[in-house]
């Protein structure tokens, strides 16, 4: 049984080495994925950008208001399988031009802030400079989702310097509070790949809603609090930014 075994194996192993896995085949795949991985590169050289610029900023207001507003930033490239995915939600053809231009969020950045307007006053810094093109925002702060998730969505085009040339690379940059992480990735961990029975479903999506409310009303007072211990011209700045990010929902929202 063993000897029979081994030879069906054999037979397999051959036939994949001289029907699958030939030269042609090599080169094929090489051609193909050759682009993809350099197309991943050049995600992963936006991410550096935008990372190093929110660096910059939290270093500028711990100097001039020796306050750090940002906590922590995360970032990510998506897998080719969310990519793929993503491909098949949108019925979009499989090509490397329709991945750069249609699909937004293959680089992710996301920003945890320790206040509310905190989040407001970083995005809105970041998003007046010059090199930084927006091309869609969304506020879930103000306009939470059905679900209680909340964060500020930004999509943005930046460029990054290879070479020989300039390329414009999309990334789409989330800011939160520390509160609102909490939610999202507990959130993530309770529904992520669970087949959860629909009898459950509402009843776990009323007890998120809570948990979204009550984290929403202790964002609101440790804003308060924070407000008592920074002067009024740091509050004055904070509000025109919440205002600034405001004014561009009309124009930029998709």
């Amino acid at each position: 049984m063993n000897k029979e075994l081994t030879k069906i194996t054999e037979k397999r192993d051959k036939f994949i080495k001289d029907n699958i896995i030939t030269d042609k085949n090599l080169n094929l795949m090489s051609e193909n994925i050759l682009p993809l991985e350099t197309l991943m590169t050049y995600y992963r050289c936006a991410i550096m950008e935008v990372e190093t610029k929110f660096k910059v900023l939290n270093e500028q207001f711990s100097l001039r208001y020796d306050n750090n507003p940002i906590e922590t930033i995360k970032s990510r490239v998506k897998s080719l399988d969310g990519i793929l995915k993503k491909i098949k939600k949108k019925d979009l053809p499989l090509t490397y031009n329709a991945i750069e231009n249609e699909i937004y969020d293959i680089a992710g950045v996301r920003v945890i802030c320790s206040f509310v307007e905190d989040v407001y006053l970083i995005a809105d810094c970041f998003l007046k400079q010059d090199d930084i093109t927006l091309l869609s925002i969304k506020d879930y702060i103000k306009n939470p989702k059905p679900s209680g998730y909340r964060s500020l969505h930004l999509i943005i085009e930046i460029p990054i310097f290879l070479e020989n040339e300039k390329r414009m690379m999309k990334v789409e940059v989330q800011l939160r509070t520390l509160a609102m992480d909490l939610w999202a990735s507990q959130e993530h961990k309770l529904r992520y790949k669970k087949e959860i029975p629909e009898e459950e479903q509402d009843y776990l999506q009323n007890e998120l809603n809570k948990v979204a409310q009550t984290l929403s009303e202790i964002d609101i007072h440790m804003e308060s609090l924070n407000k008592r211990i920074h002067d009024k011209q740091y509050h004055k700045e904070v509000q025109e930014s919440r205002n600034n990010i405001h004014n561009l929902l009309p124009v930029f929202i998709k």
